[in-house]
């Protein structure tokens, strides 16, 4: 790939203060891990979007989703070809009983707006540290609710560059899955149907959620949030606590001791200590429970060379 000229065809499409290389993207992740993107791209509108994705096409050159890194382990390597990172695509509105957010939005700050505006059906998400865009591509719930129950629709630029709406019901909405990776998908906007509520009961809910996360969740440290799903008929804390894993380290990461679902970066961890881990927590599980733990945290990027 020849980078000198991508960057000069980067800038027919975004501004140069759009457009960093070899970017630490461990600067954008919750675990504070990862290595350096070739260029990271800050578009600030759905046609900055979708030049990029079709520059992308035409040179061949590979191009990587980036929300808030909530949820997402990137390796030590970092990610070859273009990041795109949404940030600043953050509006959002309402309009009676519809809520609208751009992708880059974080889901709490939207379950907020909804708090304000007296509507119901967005308390679930008062805690999750995701993006929109993010909370839509892995159908993202917490405490009864998910992403699902409240989204009517989207707006997407596929994999041509194409600016295209997708109903709920043609995401394939399922526990902490869609079809949007899938597809090849970036979610740009999302459209909620809440329904009206008491500011005093919102609130209430709200509260009491947020006390629940803070209570229970290592929050004082870096982490990827909640690593595995929940395996059917178990609880995957539950297992690994049974497993007596917590306080179990690799490097400098660490099942944490407050809340055993979560792997936190307790001392300038490396993601190959984070993955060690992981690794060694379902070899682990799988040896004395009989049940397979599957990741809910994503790991993508190259390893790094030695």
């Amino acid at each position: 790939m020849n980078n000198k000229k991508i960057y000069h065809k980067l800038l027919n499409v975004v501004k140069e203060e759009n457009i960093r290389v070899d970017e630490m993207l461990k600067d954008h992740l919750y675990t504070k891990l990862g290595g350096k993107a070739d260029f990271f791209i800050t578009p600030t509108t759905f046609e900055e979007i979708q030049g990029v994705v079709k520059l992308a096409n035409e040179e061949d050159i590979a191009f990587t989703l980036l929300g808030n890194g909530s949820n997402l382990i990137i390796k030590d390597g970092g990610i070859r070809g273009i990041v795109i990172n949404l940030k600043y695509l953050n509006d959002i509105s309402s309009d009676g009983d519809t809520l609208v957010a751009q992708s880059g939005a974080r889901i709490i700050d939207a379950s907020r707006h909804a708090l304000e505006k007296n509507l119901s059906g967005l308390e679930f998400a008062c805690g999750i540290p995701g993006t929109v865009g993010g909370a839509l591509y892995m159908n993202a719930g917490a405490y009864g609710g998910e992403i699902k129950d409240v989204l009517d629709y989207a707006y997407v630029v596929d994999k041509h560059g194409n600016l295209v709406k997708r109903l709920a019901s043609e995401l394939d909405l399922d526990y902490r899955t869609s079809n949007i990776p899938d597809n090849g998908d970036i979610v740009v906007e999302a459209t909620f149907k809440l329904a009206p509520g008491k500011y005093e009961d919102i609130k209430a809910i709200m509260d009491d959620l947020t006390f629940k996360r803070e209570s229970k969740q290592p929050l004082e440290y870096p982490s990827c949030g909640s690593v595995f799903k929940r395996p059917p008929g178990y609880f995957a804390g539950k297992l690994i606590q049974d497993s007596e894993l917590q306080g179990t380290n690799f490097g400098g990461a660490e099942v944490s001791t407050k809340h055993a679902g979560f792997i936190v970066n307790k001392n300038n961890a490396s993601t190959s200590d984070y993955i060690s881990l992981i690794e060694h927590v379902q070899r682990t599980v799988k040896e004395k429970f009989g049940v397979d733990l599957e990741r809910e945290v994503r790991i993508i990027g190259e390893d790094k060379e030695l």
